[in-house]
């Protein structure tokens, strides 16, 4: 891993009225400083921004569930009679039945992903990541009030992994067959309310598998319960995606769905504000609609605008759309949707133009898992990966291949982040467009939001029965949402008589990068993309790969079979202005699909970042070149090579500066005219000491690198992202843990078991990015590896006070670290109520 000098810098995070934020973390070199430091930003002094609340119905219920793992069989009714009630409503049986005793489950809180405890079995799945799943069940009663009768109760589940069967008081009332959309229940036929009891069950069907990476297991995303009135605002029933006319003017057309349980038919009143950032109202529109009896209907306003700000990526700026439905003038629902004033085009020569400006699309690919939590990433850890890839000057991500969470695209609202956002399943069947439409649905009002992507290398793509399919995906999609080119990721068939990129808007090349000046010479009129590249192999923190022990050089020298390394894959892409830009394959890496190793490996070895987020030398690859409004210098690799002095070590400079000059103990070992695509290097004899890389620009230094040798490791030390956390019991953080010298220099080489331990708050997951290790990623120790461990941490619910951390280790002196927990209000969450079993006689 490269530990040279980065300018450090971390930036205050505001909230605007419409929740503009500035990213927290921002990474630069515009100076020089400290050899030998701590490879990761400054710690953060201010509170993780809250996502605001878009819909006030809802509360979360994330807490009051319990868990079973394995499945439990419901025993066969002996008689007519028990066969007969068997088969009714409200009379399932088993662990779904409403008095079964479930007094010995495990109490959670959501989001849980029980396969992230799982131990590593070289038996289990490959691509999952060695990781049992199995099946499991969840149960929770919930108290509705006698006041709630006549409302429309919901029950909206984020993300089961991955089959799930939902039973609500005996009755099933749900199916789903994909872990990554929503699943949604009316449980108003089925409610009780005042002292009755609801009981809800679910049992999870893991070992169902819709892709070749870890998917995790069980309720990973959040559970909401919305109360709405009879005649109510539908869930994701609004549609106020901005546009801009032919004469350069905005509108923004909204589109609201109403939905009905009551019993006549109802007149209604739509009312629609856009509201400034700062919350001034900027246009104003009423509209009279009547709500068919058990249906609903809806309504249509156009909100002009005149001279907005824009959302563009460097200062994305976000208004809102409110909207309320009226009955009898009094208002009865409202949602409040941020939105975002900006226009793409995708120009067959040029690429990609946001609100007219041409941008490159610097991006990743993403899987949605993290070291210790698996696919359960809290909130504030959405955001601060999310952070990371922004400090490394990407301005794109692809949900690789999935719908993500919906928190995650909310962040790249207010980050300036540009999303590829990617259907599951390709099939055109009923169950599976509706899949489609949901995320359309649920994902179009989002600017951050530029690209449909229909489908990830399909073997069917080159068919004609390929391109039917798509055909009537595209057609849904366009049907629902009319602003957003669509693509599908294509690995191969592109000059196939028939093949999809023939029915979408923007061709995307997963790798096959030699095609792209043919393509464009054949097809002239046709957009496209990258939408996948590079698969290139690291291991962090090591220089020289060693199969055997399934270790990969940071050097950026290995890549897949149909992949380039970091450096030529992006030389590919920024030498052709037709190629719109590219999706590094991955951002971090992930547990599953270990390539180019199995078993022992268990993750990837993919990223840009590894499993925690630790920087790869790849990061800085990428920040060289990527980023331009800010001198870049990068040096690697370490200099602790002992046993190994006067042997040649091959150093490696990356920058995006003019030149560079390589000093080693104050000697100059070269200069050089910077080679921003592909680096600078020079192999130099090992001498203990001090290595440093100055760049210059226009003949004055405006970046330095340095690493050192360091001594042997006398202490750890312990490092927060943020020194301030809300006792709200869900903000959660990493802390890293490394090893300093005597002089409190990071000492890269450290490989050594940690202990540690937390008052005031829990830990949630451990980690270290090391895609060979089988260590619990639960619990209160983890082994550094090459120099580096993470704890991700979950502030308690509480009044303010202090967080405190101790690590340890054999022989090294203990650290010591105190957070500022403040008093921050939880989220409203639905009180649980205990539950109470029926005698049975």
């Amino acid at each position: 891993m490269s530990v040279g000098r980065r300018d450090l810098l971390v930036g205050v995070a505001t909230l605007g009225a419409a929740g503009n934020f500035r990213p927290v973390l921002a990474i630069s070199s515009a100076r020089s400083g400290l050899a030998g430091a701590l490879p990761m930003p400054p710690p953060a002094t201010t509170l993780a921004p809250r996502l605001p609340v878009e819909d006030s119905s809802r509360a979360l219920m994330d807490h009051g569930w319990l868990f079973h793992e394995g499945d439990i069989v419901a025993e066969a009714p002996r008689d007519h009679e028990a066969t007969y009630l068997s088969v009714k409503a409200g009379n399932a049986r088993g662990a779904a039945a409403m008095d079964y005793d479930d007094s010995d489950w495990q109490p959670v809180a959501l989001p849980h992903d029980w396969a992230s405890a799982q131990p590593f079995v070289a038996s289990a799945n490959v691509s999952q990541g060695y990781r049992p799943r199995g099946i499991g069940w969840y149960r929770r009663t919930l108290r509705l009030d006698s006041s709630d009768r006549g409302k429309r109760i919901e029950l909206q589940f984020g993300g089961i992994a991955t089959h799930a069967t939902i039973w609500v008081n005996g009755s099933v009332v749900a199916h789903n067959w994909s872990g990554y959309n929503a699943i949604r229940v009316d449980l108003t036929p089925f409610a009780r309310f005042g002292d009755d009891q609801n009981v809800i069950a679910i049992r999870v069907d893991a070992n169902a598998m819709e892709g070749w990476w870890y998917e995790g297991a069980g309720m990973y995303r959040h559970v909401w319960l919305a109360k709405r009135p009879s005649v109510s605002i539908a869930t994701d029933g609004v549609h106020c995606d901005p546009r801009r006319e032919s004469d350069g003017l905005w509108t923004v057309p909204v589109t609201v769905t109403i939905q009905s349980i009551g019993e006549e038919d109802a007149p209604v009143e739509i009312e629609a504000v856009l509201l400034a950032p700062e919350g001034r109202p900027l246009s104003r529109q009423r509209l009279l609609t009547t709500a068919k009896a058990m249906e609903g209907g809806e309504g249509r306003l156009d909100l002009a605008v005149t001279a907005p700000a824009l959302w563009p990526i460097e200062t994305p700026v976000l208004h809102s759309v409110e909207v309320r439905l009226l009955r009898g003038g009094e208002a009865v629902d409202e949602r409040r949707v941020a939105v975002g004033f900006r226009s793409v085009r995708f120009d067959p020569d040029k690429g990609l133009f946001l609100n007219g400006k041409h941008v490159k699309l610097k991006g990743v690919c993403l899987h949605q898992d993290h070291a210790g939590v698996g696919t359960a990433v809290p909130d504030t850890l959405i955001r601060w990966r999310l952070e990371w890839l922004k400090a490394m000057g990407a301005n794109a991500l692809r949900c690789s291949h999935n719908a993500p969470t919906a928190e995650l695209l909310d962040w790249c609202d207010r980050l300036g982040i540009l999303v590829m956002d990617e259907n599951r399943q390709f099939n055109p069947a009923p169950d599976y467009l509706a899949q489609l439409e949901w995320m359309v649905r649920r994902d179009r009002n989002h600017p951050s939001v530029i690209l449909w992507s229909v489908f990830n290398e399909e073997p069917m793509q080159g068919t004609e029965a390929g391109v039917e399919m798509v055909r009537r995906m595209v057609h849904v999609v366009r049907k629902l949402d009319d602003s957003r080119p669509i693509t599908a990721a294509m690995n191969g068939a592109f000059f196939k008589e028939k093949n999809v990129m023939q029915v979408v808007d923007v061709g995307g090349f997963n790798y096959y990068q030699q095609e792209y000046d043919p393509y464009h010479a054949a097809h002239p009129a046709r957009p496209i993309t990258s939408s996948e590249d590079t698969s290139a192999f690291m291991t962090r923190g090591a220089f020289a790969s060693d199969p055997a022990r399934h270790i990969a050089s940071s050097y950026d020298t290995d890549h897949a079979s149909w992949g380039a390394s970091h450096r030529e894959a992006w030389r590919m892409i920024a030498a052709r202005p037709f190629v719109a830009g590219g999706f590094v394959w991955t951002g971090f890496d992930y547990h599953g699909e270990p390539a180019p190793y199995e078993w022992p490996s268990i993750a990837s070895f993919f990223g840009i970042l590894d499993l925690c987020g630790f920087p790869k030398t790849a990061f800085d690859i990428h920040r060289a070149h990527w980023i331009d409004d800010a001198p870049v210098v990068a040096l690697f690799p370490h200099w602790n090579w002992r046993g190994m002095e006067g042997r040649p070590i091959k150093v490696m400079v990356m920058s995006n500066a003019e030149r560079i000059e390589l000093r080693l103990n104050g000697r100059r070992v070269g200069e050089a005219a910077v080679d921003r695509l592909m680096g600078n290097s020079w192999d130099v004899p090992f001498v203990p000491g001090r290595i440093e890389a100055i760049a210059r620009s226009g003949g004055r230094e405006i970046a330095r690198a340095v690493q050192e040798t360091t001594g042997d490791p006398v202490a750890l030390r312990l490092t927060p992202a943020r020194t301030v956390m809300a006792g709200d019991g869900e903000d959660a953080q990493p802390l890293t843990i490394d090893a300093v010298d005597a002089a409190g220099r990071h000492v890269p080489t450290a490989n050594l078991m940690t202990r540690f331990s937390v008052e005031g708050a829990t830990i949630i997951g451990t980690g270290n990015g090391d895609p060979n290790s089988h260590e619990p990623e639960k619990g209160e120790q983890r082994s550094l590896f090459n120099g580096l461990a993470q704890i991700i941490i979950q502030a308690n619910v509480g009044a303010r006070g202090l967080i405190r951390v101790r690590a340890e280790a054999e022989g090294l002196r203990p650290a010591f670290l105190t957070i500022d927990r403040l008093s921050v209000p939880p989220r409203p969450q639905v009180p649980v109520s205990p539950r109470r079993v029926r005698a049975v006689t």
